[in-house]
């Protein structure tokens, strides 16, 4: 289908009394969002049998009949690539991705292209339904660039709000893989610290005092620990803030391996490791940490799913070379 064969749509609605506009036409139009809602109303494309309305807080009054336009999606000045992508799941809602370390979510600045978006836009073409006026993938959370793991895009307006609802609301079950240096006691724990951005450096983050940045939850778990030089752990979400894991596991005290902004590779830390561990965490070139389980309630059928990943081969071979030091030993 080509842009020129989108055609604005129109709807007629008759809604309840005494609801604000946005929250009327929401009701009346799920597949909308209510900030998609907002920004028709503040574009002059809803009208009543007196003229515009462009407030959308205007009360509906009893009788009151609005016809909303809705524009055909404009085209994001993002373009499609086809890159190769690992989908555990496609439906007409949604994609499960299993993101590989390395690919960048958003272009940005540094980075204008082969990004996961721009490989979504190829992937999903025609079929990819308008989010907030746009045609573009809704990437409802973020990975890091050097982690790897699952990630969740949606494909239409309603089941981006509906996903963005659950992450929110903190229903979204996020679990993670990561390797850390030193034994963490208790084994098993929960950090706990607001995260905003470094007053030492502002292209970092780091745990600051309780009227600063935001409330953080971090949930830990040994799952394999190899003597004192460096423990296996899965970590869960209950906050979703940037860089939450690796800046909380640095302000316990053990940073996450082969991490270049928040973990250095001290001498210290080298002589605890083989040389073959050493080699394979600088191998690694990134932090040691995988998304490796997201479960979500589907956003239109309700039915609850979870994915899981394996540890990529990068972080299994530092795994590997961590037990031979063991084993050693």
């Amino acid at each position: 289908m080509t842009d020129t064969e989108f055609e604005a749509e129109k709807h007629i609605v008759t809604p309840e009394a005494g609801l604000r506009l946005d929250r009327a036409l929401t009701d009346a139009l799920p597949d909308l969002s209510r900030s998609r809602v907002k920004q028709l109303i503040n574009e002059g494309l809803v009208t009543a049998e007196d003229g515009t309305i462009t407030d959308p807080s205007y009360r509906v009054k009893q009788g009151d009949s609005f016809e909303i336009t809705i524009p055909p999606p404009t085209d994001t000045v993002l373009q499609g690539e086809p890159i190769p992508l690992d989908i555990l799941h496609e439906d007409d809602a949604l994609l499960v991705i299993d993101k590989p370390a390395g690919m960048t979510v958003h272009p940005g600045a540094g980075q204008p292209d082969g990004t996961l978006v721009n490989a979504l836009i190829a992937h999903c073409g025609d079929s990819l339904s308008g989010i907030g006026g746009v045609r573009r993938p809704g990437i409802v959370h973020r990975l890091d660039k050097d982690t790897s793991g699952l990630i969740v895009a949606a494909k239409s307006d309603k089941a981006h709000a509906a996903l963005a609802a659950q992450f929110e609301a903190r229903t979204i079950k996020r679990a993670y893989h990561a390797f850390v240096w030193g034994a963490p006691m208790p084994p098993e724990g929960d950090i706990e610290g607001n995260i905003g951005r470094s007053r030492r450096n502002r292209t970092k983050m780091a745990v600051v005092s309780e009227n600063q940045g935001k409330t953080a939850l971090t949930h830990y778990r040994t799952i394999e620990r190899f003597g004192l030089a460096a423990t296996f752990l899965e970590c869960r979400l209950s906050t979703g803030r940037t860089h939450q894991i690796r800046v909380h596991l640095t302000h316990f005290g053990h940073p996450l391996l082969g991490d270049p902004t928040y973990g250095r590779t001290t001498g210290a830390r080298r002589n605890t490791l083989s040389a073959d561990a050493g080699t394979a965490i600088e191998r690694l070139g990134r932090q040691a940490l995988h998304a490796a389980e997201i479960g979500f309630e589907h956003p239109l059928s309700g039915a609850s799913l979870s994915f899981t990943s394996p540890l990529p081969e990068d972080m299994q071979l530092v795994r590997n070379c961590l037990i031979s030091d063991i084993v050693s030993k």
